[in-house]
């Protein structure tokens, strides 16, 4: 039997959730919370095999950043990250923190089973758009933006002065901007805003995002 726990901020979305695993005989739903603050607690109670894991709480504290304490606290536990946005940013940040696995919600339910079972098992589970997005960076090589680069880039989109981008990564104002002139190499841009129109173009970052 797989252990499942479900963090989702949206009630209804973990009631269905819940009703549509339990169609699976190897699957149980032990717990469930859109609480970011319960997350921790809740796993070491539960020992859940799997945390099925949405990225955006509500809470300036998301799942990302969860996902990176529950490998330092419960690091049995597999997370398989389950939500809606598909940008660079958020791929690379989760697999970064430890996800075993990344699948939009827009997947098929059998995409989704499968997937629970295959990360379970010690295997990686990505829908075909996000392993697609993957082989992508790959593939353009020193032209892929690093995770540090674009984490410059959310904190640059975010309003930042170099200065509080510095402080915020803990790193001098130079290296911002030696981080800022392989941006816009890569980018093939010669400015900020440009550089932030671009990524936001590619998917790297998401300017605008609404729950």
């Amino acid at each position: 039997m797989i252990k499942i726990m479900l963090v989702d901020d949206h009630p209804v979305l973990r009631h269905g959730m819940t009703s549509l695993l339990s169609t699976q005989s190897d699957f149980e739903v032990v717990g469930d919370t859109g609480d970011h603050d319960q997350v921790l607690e809740l796993a070491a109670r539960l020992r859940p095999d799997l945390v099925l894991m949405d990225l955006d709480l509500g809470a300036e504290v998301g799942g990302v950043q969860l996902t990176g304490q529950l490998m330092k606290t419960e690091p049995g536990i597999r997370v398989l990250v389950f939500t809606t946005y598909d940008s660079d940013a958020d791929i690379v940040g989760a697999l970064d923190a430890g996800a075993v696995g990344y699948l939009l919600k827009e997947s098929r339910p059998a995409e989704l089973f499968d997937a629970i079972r295959s990360a379970v098992a010690g295997g990686t589970a990505l829908s075909p758009s996000v392993a697609a997005r993957m082989v992508g960076r790959l593939r353009t090589g020193s032209d892929a933006l690093t995770s540090r680069e674009i984490e410059v880039l959310e904190l640059l989109g975010q309003g930042h002065s170099n200065r509080a981008i510095g402080r915020e990564l803990f790193v001098s104002e130079a290296t911002v901007k030696t981080h800022l002139h392989h941006i816009f190499t890569k980018l093939g841009v010669d400015s900020r805003a440009a550089a932030l129109a671009e990524a936001n173009r590619r998917g790297i970052i998401q300017l605008h995002r609404t729950s």
